[in-house]
């Protein structure tokens, strides 16, 4: 009988350990390094000086301008949440999307804001100029109603961004 109840303990703290819940947040996005082509390069650089636009260069290839860095002692990761405000151009200054107060995980979008983004607070508001491969590289993309291509391949890109709010994930 002993045996018994000593196997039945066992066999309930195991269960009761495997119902145990994850308390860490895992992240199932990971950072990239890309490397844009010197073609990409130049192109950016050509529009950045022929605009004179006044921006910093992002050693990754993107260039920004803070406009407000917002507030705040946090940073924006990966997996965080954000709620934000934006309006997506092209170099000739026709606007392909423009949107407020929308959700989304940073880590799912494209490259140039993941890169962008994190470097405002809550509140903050940033201009980026990204070249295509950390934009939507070489894919045509289309409106889904009408299939009309919306932002040809190889565009660079130009968005407006308000970083209203957002949830820290690790």
């Amino acid at each position: 009988m002993y045996k018994k109840l000593i196997l039945i303990f066992c066999v309930a703290v195991t269960a009761v350990s495997c119902l145990k819940k994850n308390t860490t947040n895992t992240c199932r996005y990971s950072p990239t390094s890309i490397t844009i082509p010197v073609a990409e390069r130049a192109a950016i650089d050509a529009y950045i000086d022929t605009n004179h636009i006044v921006a910093v260069h992002d050693p990754s290839g993107f260039y920004y301008q803070i406009v407000n860095p917002g507030t705040g002692t946090d940073s924006v990761k990966l997996c965080s949440q954000i709620q934000i405000s934006y309006k997506g151009q092209l170099i000739n200054d026709s606007t392909f999307d423009q949107r407020t107060n929308v959700v989304f995980d940073l880590g799912a979008l494209i490259e140039g804001w993941k890169r962008g983004i994190p470097k405002l607070k809550r509140g903050g508001e940033i201009k980026l100029y990204i070249p295509p491969t950390l934009g939507y590289g070489s894919t045509d993309i289309k409106d889904n109603n009408t299939g009309k291509v919306v932002i040809p391949a190889n565009s660079i890109l130009k968005f407006d961004v308000i970083l209203t709010d957002y949830t820290l994930q690790n």
